[in-house]
């Protein structure tokens, strides 16, 4: 009886150990909790600051964010709009890459964001200044729209759409002194008529103008200010010595100073400058042509003041002509230095007796190619019209 019940006694415990055993498999092969497979499917976002200030970028999307690049594919889910990439080095290491039909997307969407924003258009209009005087050479300035005809590469102009007396625009000058050794002996007469032009034409708070001397390189002594006693100061500076690249100080001071100011100008503006030389060049990088294409384009009026007082027309006089006819402007060649001054005196009256009319050519083309202009008065005899030569198209 006793060995019975010691049989019966191990059978049930063998019989607990296997049940123990079943129980502790099958809780091994139970699924894992909901809450650990929705970690493991989606990824985690990147940890936050612990005090998270409002930026303008989170708040609201500037301007600048629809022409940003498209996001790299670096970038993770939880990134929000017009915010940085995080840098690699510190990327959180659960945040996987983007895919790359995510990217692709991404990518698309910036681009179509950065069309729509960008807007391109050509004006098809042609502005010019220019100047009327009789045959006498006093100006003419009670004409009307319908005294004048244009025609553009040699064909009318349907329509001059606007037209005005322009005795009041603001000024953009560039005054551009020769101070090579070719004009040392006579360079502080200059250096007074010009500082006086200056004094004269430049209105405070409306007008601006900048100073450049030039001998073998152009170098700016006064930057574009209203201020007639830091342009005195400008053009005392100057130094006469050195080589004479008078055609890069065209260039330069067109190209470098109005053409960059024109980018900016809200309203319209009257550009020129004022070149005095003796039209010697010698050491310039850029050809004559080449200054004037620039002056062109730019849309500045070149007056220039021979400082060769010699009596005769030098090849300087004839150089410093064609720049100055082919911008509009005018060429002075006065004798005696005191006839500086009476340049600088006619240049002054001239740009305050200017019109300005626009038109549309039969047919504009942005080809970026050279197109003529010729003003005529239709109804008038004996009047003389002094413009640019013509325009630049813009190119497509």
């Amino acid at each position: 009886m006793r060995v019975l019940r010691i049989i019966f006694l191990l059978l049930s415990g063998l019989g607990l150990l296997a049940l123990m055993s079943f129980a502790q498999s099958a809780e091994r092969e139970l699924p894992s909790a909901p809450s650990s497979t929705k970690q493991q499917s989606k990824p985690q976002p990147p940890p936050q600051p612990a005090d998270p200030a409002p930026t303008q970028q989170q708040s609201a999307p500037s301007q600048a964010d629809s022409s940003s690049p498209p996001p790299s594919t670096g970038q993770t889910d939880s990134q929000q709009p017009g915010e940085s990439s995080p840098k690699s080095d510190k990327a959180p290491a659960s945040a996987p890459a983007t895919s790359p039909a995510k990217a692709a997307a991404s990518t698309k969407s910036a681009e179509e964001d950065e069309s729509a924003t960008t807007i391109r258009t050509f004006v098809n209009e042609v502005n010019v200044v220019f100047t009327v005087t009789d045959k006498h050479g006093h100006y003419v300035r009670d004409l009307q729209k319908h005294d004048f005809k244009v025609l553009d590469d040699n064909r009318p102009a349907p329509e001059i759409r606007s037209f005005h007396t322009e005795n009041d625009l603001p000024l953009q000058v560039g005054l551009l002194i020769d101070a090579s050794n070719s004009v040392r002996d006579r360079f502080k007469f200059e250096q007074e008529s010009a500082i006086e032009f200056l004094n004269q034409t430049v209105r405070p708070k409306y007008d601006k103008a900048f100073v450049v001397g030039f001998d073998a390189t152009p170098e700016v002594t006064q930057d574009f200010t209203d201020n007639t006693e830091d342009l005195s100061h400008g053009v005392r500076d100057l130094r006469p010595g050195g080589g004479t690249a008078m055609y890069d100080a065209v260039y330069f001071a067109c190209r470098d100073k109005l053409l960059n100011e024109r980018k900016t100008q809200s309203g319209p503006v009257r550009r020129a400058i004022i070149l005095l030389s003796d039209g010697d060049d010698n050491q310039s990088h850029v050809t004559r042509e080449e200054s004037i294409e620039m002056a062109q384009r730019a849309e500045v009026i070149v007056y220039t003041i021979s400082t060769n007082v010699t009596g005769t027309r030098q090849r300087g006089d004839k150089v410093l002509e064609r720049i100055a006819d082919a911008t509009g402007g005018r060429a002075f060649f006065p004798f005696q230095l005191t006839d500086v001054a009476n340049a600088f005196a006619e240049i002054q009256d001239e740009l305050r007796s200017q019109y300005a009319l626009s038109y549309k050519p039969n047919e504009f083309r942005t080809d970026g190619r050279f197109h003529t202009i010729e003003i005529l008065a239709a109804s008038h005899k004996g009047l003389k019209i002094r413009s640019r030569r013509g325009y630049y198209a813009p190119s497509q």
